[in-house]
């Protein structure tokens, strides 16, 4: 199935894709320091 967008269309459905991608990168990051925070004071106790 094919979707004719026009091209501000499209940029719209990119812009939105980054951004998306973007806060779903920060979310991945912030937790992967959460858990090394969580094993670093674990392995100091």
């Amino acid at each position: 199935m094919k979707v004719d967008w026009s091209p501000e269309q499209t940029a719209e459905f990119n812009r939105r894709r980054r951004s998306r991608n973007v806060a779903l990168g920060l979310f991945l990051g912030a937790l992967v320091l959460l858990f090394f925070g969580i094993t670093v004071v674990r392995m100091v106790k």
